[in-house]
């Protein structure tokens, strides 16, 4: 069964480029970017690999540790993000899972047999300190990630979690918030005391 948002993120042990790791222990209270990539040595996944890698501090700033997979061997990685570093003029220290029998693969859903019988598209899971799956996105193989997005939506979901809000379209970190209408007005004044501008009864913005 296909993994959606709410379940929790499924457990596995597995070799990594850092050690064998146990994905729930090694998750601790962090939230993970859990990113699935084709195979090794190859252009686009290799782009992904360093902008993460370049973006070591903004992941760290949001609590979230970084974790990468791709279907081939533990040497074949540590190869590969040679590569990484020297294409991409950074420094790879996140681990990569080695899913040569694709037991991951399968276990998140990431072969999808339309773009390819043996290789994992690239699939996004951004993975709350509670072991929830908050948001899934998959992208097709010739189709490169969008790392704005991703630290965006962690940031917005980050936010709504701390401020009980939600986030209007192409929000970004600083802009208005939305009060959900699961929130009445009544309730409002005492969790949002700095006041709201209403739009509708149901549409109320305010800043946070």
């Amino acid at each position: 069964m296909a993994l959606r948002l709410g379940d929790t993120a499924p457990n596995f042990k597995i070799a990594t480029t850092q050690g064998d790791i146990d994905f729930h222990e090694w998750s601790g209270d962090s939230w993970v970017f859990f990113f699935s990539h084709p195979a090794d040595f190859t252009p686009v996944c290799t782009t992904e690999m360093g902008r993460t890698a370049q973006l070591a501090a903004e992941f760290a700033a949001r609590n979230t540790k970084s974790l990468g997979l791709s279907t081939d061997s533990v040497e074949e990685h540590l190869k590969w993000i040679a590569d990484v570093n020297d294409t991409q003029n950074t420094t790879l220290e996140f681990p990569i899972v080695a899913d040569e029998d694709f037991k991951i693969s399968e276990l998140y859903d990431m072969i999808h047999p339309g773009e390819s019988e043996t290789a994992a598209v690239r699939s996004v899971f951004i993975i709350d300190p509670n072991k929830k799956i908050r948001l899934i996105m998959t992208y097709p193989m010739s189709c490169g990630r969008n790392f704005d997005e991703i630290l965006r939506v962690i940031d917005a979901l980050q936010l709504s979690d701390a401020k009980r809000i939600a986030t209007p379209a192409d929000w970004k970190k600083g802009d208005e918030v939305i009060i959900p209408p699961s929130i009445s007005n009544e309730a409002a004044k005492d969790i949002f005391p700095q006041g709201w501008n209403e739009l509708r009864p149901y549409l109320r913005l305010t800043k946070v």
